[in-house]
């Protein structure tokens, strides 16, 4: 008997094939099932979304058969198919392209065989369970929240926002929850989000020791920093339920988790949780709707799937969720700043400090009543943290003769001079060339830095720090740790490391130094240079910056019995911004209030909702033109849902050519999410078959971001 059995492969997301393609089996597959099959002349994995009854309509000649079936694995689970369908519509991508991009890349390569053996190796590395960790005792507020959470979870099990000041003990939080899931239910699985990969290590090794009694294969990471046969391994530990807890960055979102009870985003503010290439997904969003099927799948005796999301600054979306009562609000205000255990007591929030610099001498760098605090601190043995979000040792080398710039020939950008190893680098396309001996325009040898990046700011302070010592008598000892300090395997957890062990005095860095890390010896933070954000034309700057700089004022005073002491600098020349001043008051509620009305009277997110539509070509003309062309399409065709959408025209995006390769953009708003997913759908087509024109053939690629960061 022949079985007609429907299988999604990894297709593009605007090929003619975008659905399930049709292949016949001997005997019928449940639904889920991995196979492999052959299309073109290759053979590919795929995986099987439904099987037809057997039909006459479909001629065998041309209906290939299944190669093979990896067996061992359980299907996919329904839930999981459920969640890869939606993705895919909502963010308007292949179902091919989503599904086979979330299963593991050397899934694809294994044989039936050998992923036998890899199964058996699993099971036989599982450890034995050891003894639990001792618990710390909980502060009123956690306490608090945590009956608070459970009272939901008997009612209404609307997600959850954790609304907790920086220090305020959120992570012990994530571990009491997820306790209690793993504790109620033998089989319950949990799953940890975490932004960036950098925190992932640290956060592991919370987790494991706090579920030590588990056994350490049973918590597992995945992120796209493990290599392939880690992220393998994480998998399938993952999707057989061995692994009760797993730590993931935004791709963990879609792994196959088949007794998922609890979802726990941190930092949920966090743009790294939306995904910038292929299907432009939010992870934070899909765990929401994630933890939704999951409930109404459920069949498990203790409750429903809930979703935690955790941040002192709650994107503004979430926020307004908590205002309209679709989420429930948990807060935490009052910080701890050291463990309960070690008699630490309370710990308070860092003074914030604005520096007006438009009284400071000109060009100054370091004001000096910053530089005077930074000594104090290295006089008493304390750290010191100085922020400033763009590495390298200057954004540009210019000629001041001939007005020569160290652009890119190859992208609208220009390339950052990097002393340490005298190269100027673009950070968009990558090439790479050494600084040149003098003006390739006009030969003058003084050509000169301009503007400053981290690389250039660790040597400035080293110079203006040359005279202070610490309590010891030695010099002060100054480290940058950024994207090109870290670039080695284990360089970032040895910095890391030195910070924690007091071996460093004043830390220099980006963002990823910012956010999430523990830092017990740090008692002053110091923005340098934040006014760019202040006038950006992307409405999501000011909110990015306030949580940003909250972010790292978090990092100071993290110890109770230094937290009184603790300073957050801000050297700005526009100190009465609403923006510091609700930074010094450390009062979010009210700039998310002015900043929530601003958006309301504009129709932003999240009182309106919009998407972009990209297209690289060799030309602008052609890029712009293809969007154009398509939207004009649009409107003669009167597409669903066409009268509430908003097109506008199209324009060069920020960064106009990368790698040679012109980009444009055409922004489409609605008022109604629906009307605006009606709209797009239909339009797809249009797209397509406006892509075929002839004067469009230089087209490079074409892609939708629905519900973008950056507009």
């Amino acid at each position: 008997m022949r079985y007609w059995t429907q299988v999604v492969v990894a297709t593009p997301a605007h090929s003619a094939i975008a659905g399930p393609l049709t292949y016949r089996s001997e005997s019928p597959l449940s639904p889920g099932t991995l196979v492999r099959v052959p299309l073109g002349k290759r053979e590919v994995l795929g995986v099987v979304w439904k099987v037809l009854p057997d039909s006459g309509e479909l001629p065998e000649a041309q209906t290939r058969a299944i190669a093979s079936v990896l067996g061992g694995l359980a299907p996919l689970s329904e839930t999981w198919r459920k969640l890869v369908t939606f993705t895919a519509g909502y963010y308007q991508r292949s179902l091919g392209e989503v599904a086979l991009a979330a299963l593991p890349p050397q899934l694809r390569e294994l044989s039936t065989l050998q992923l036998a053996r890899r199964l058996k190796r699993a099971v036989m590395d599982s450890s034995s369970p050891q003894d639990t960790t001792d618990l710390i005792a909980l502060s009123a507020d956690q306490t608090r929240v945590l009956a608070e959470f459970d009272a939901e979870n008997l009612a209404r099990q609307r997600p959850a926002l954790l609304f907790g000041a920086t220090g305020s003990g959120k992570t012990e939080v994530y571990l009491r929850a997820a306790a209690q899931v793993l504790a109620q239910d033998p089989s319950a699985q949990v799953l940890v989000m975490v932004p960036e990969i950098n925190l992932t290590p640290q956060l592991q090794a919370r987790f494991q020791d706090r579920f030590a009694h588990l056994g350490k294969e049973r918590v597992v990471s995945l992120h796209s920093g493990l290599t392939p046969a880690q992220r393998l391994k994480s998998w399938l530990a993952a999707h057989s339920g061995q692994a009760r807890l797993v730590l993931g960055t935004r791709m963990a979102v879609l792994a196959s988790l088949p007794h998922l009870r609890l979802l726990v985003v941190d930092e949920e503010h966090d743009p790294s949780f939306k995904q910038q290439e292929g299907a432009r997904y939010s992870a934070r969003d899909l765990a929401v709707y994630r933890a939704k099927l999951e409930t109404g799948e459920a069949q498990h005796p203790h409750g429903a799937c809930r979703v935690l999301l955790g941040s002192a600054t709650p994107s503004l979306e979430s926020w307004q969720a908590t205002i309209t009562g679709r989420y429930q609000r948990l807060t935490m205000s009052e910080r701890i700043g050291a463990d309960q255990a070690d008699g630490g007591g309370q710990g308070h929030l860092p003074t914030v400090r604005r520096v007006d610099m438009n009284h400071q001498p000109k060009h100054c760098v370091i004001a000096p009543p910053l530089l005077a605090a930074i000594s104090e601190r290295v006089a008493r043995g304390e750290q010191s943290l100085i922020f400033l979000n763009r590495r390298g040792y200057a954004p540009v080398l210019a000629c001041h003769d001939c007005d020569w710039k160290s652009d890119c020939p190859h992208c609208s950008a220009y390339r950052v001079f990097h002393k340490i190893d005298r190269t100027l680098r673009c950070h968009h396309c990558g090439f790479t060339e050494r600084v040149p001996r003098a003006c390739p325009s006009c030969g003058n040898i003084d050509i000169a830095p301009v503007g400053r990046g981290t690389e250039r700011l660790e040597e400035h302070l080293s110079e203006l720090l040359a005279g202070v010592l610490r309590p010891d008598g030695t010099a002060v000892r100054v480290t940058r740790i950024d994207a090109d300090t870290t670039r080695l395997k284990g360089a970032l957890e040895s910095q890391l490391a030195s910070v924690h062990a007091g071996e460093v005095d004043v830390l220099v860095g980006t963002q990823m130094i910012a956010k999430g890390h523990d830092f017990r010896h740090i008692t002053l933070v110091a923005a340098v240079n934040p006014d760019g954000a202040l006038f950006s034309s992307d409405f999501r700057a000011p909110e990015r910056l306030f949580s940003l700089l909250m972010q790292a004022a978090g990092r100071a005073g993290r110890d109770a019995r230094r937290s009184e002491a603790s300073e957050m600098w801000v050297q700005t020349f526009h100190p009465a911004h609403p923006l510091f001043a609700a930074l010094k008051a450390h009062d979010y509620p009210a700039f998310a209030a002015q900043q929530l009305a601003e958006r309301q009277a504009a129709g932003l997110s999240p009182f309106g909702f919009s998407a972009l539509v990209r297209a690289e070509a060799k030309t602008q003309e052609v890029a712009q033109g293809f969007l154009n062309a398509a939207a004009a399409a649009a409107q003669t065709q009167q597409l669903a849902d066409h009268a509430r959408v908003t097109p506008y025209p199209a324009v060069p995006m920020t960064i106009q050519r990368v790698a040679n390769i012109e980009r444009a953009q055409m922004l489409i708003e609605s008022p109604s999410r629906a009307a605006l997913q009606r709209f797009l759908a239909a339009w797809q087509p249009v797209l397509f078959e406006t892509r075929k024109q002839s004067q469009f053939k230089s087209l490079v690629r074409w892609a939708i971001d629905v519900d973008p960061l950056a507009i």
